[in-house]
């Protein structure tokens, strides 16, 4: 099985992550996509604004469990933190070993993508899937064979975005699916 790796830390998951990856889903040929949601991003020390995992967890699972391809995953709560990437796609290899995983990631990584942990290995064994980002930067790693560009919409939303609206008690209705909309109004997140 071919599945595409959509890792974040999804504070909280909004609806650029959902067109994203349902774009994805439909032009890679891939049989499924799995959200994997990070506990702690190693290159995002700051974590003031990042609200506990089981709760961003549970806000992924809400946003996807309409669609039958699309799976969450909390595999990195039981693993070291901060997390290399490379340590996950190794412990999943392990875990499933018929199955064919690819990183999918935003064009404004492609930049830094040389400076992650074992990048040449993940390029070389895993392949990137990366979609268009806005105010994206050249990148030598785009000519890479197992560098794969899939045309998408360019979402400029962000999850800071979506945080600051919340804090100024403004509405972000449609720019989260509207079952994390709720989620995140019940339990007061990002107050």
């Amino acid at each position: 099985m071919k599945v595409g790796l959509f890792f974040g830390s999804f504070n909280p998951i909004h609806t650029g992550h959902m067109i994203i990856a349902n774009t994805i889903f439909e032009y890679s040929g891939l049989n499924e996509i799995w959200f994997v949601v990070s506990p702690q991003n190693p290159d995002k020390r700051d974590s003031k604004s990042l609200i506990h995992e089981f709760d961003r967890m549970d806000m992924v699972e809400l946003a996807i469990e309409d669609h039958p391809h699309f799976k969450a995953v909390d595999i990195e709560f039981r693993m070291p933190k901060p997390n290399f990437t490379i340590d996950t796609l190794s412990y999943l290899q392990d875990r499933y070993p018929d199955d064919q995983f690819s990183l999918i990631i935003g064009e404004d990584n492609l930049s830094s993508f040389t400076r992650w942990k074992n990048y040449k290995l993940i390029l070389d064994q895993y392949g990137l899937i990366v979609y268009p980002r806005p105010n994206s930067k050249e990148s030598g790693v785009k000519d890479h064979p197992n560098v794969k560009l899939v045309e998408a919409p360019r979402m400029d939303i962000s999850a800071s975005f979506i945080r600051k609206c919340i804090r100024e008690n403004k509405s972000v209705r449609y720019l989260v699916p509207e079952k994390v909309y709720q989620f995140i109004l019940d339990r007061k997140l990002y107050v």
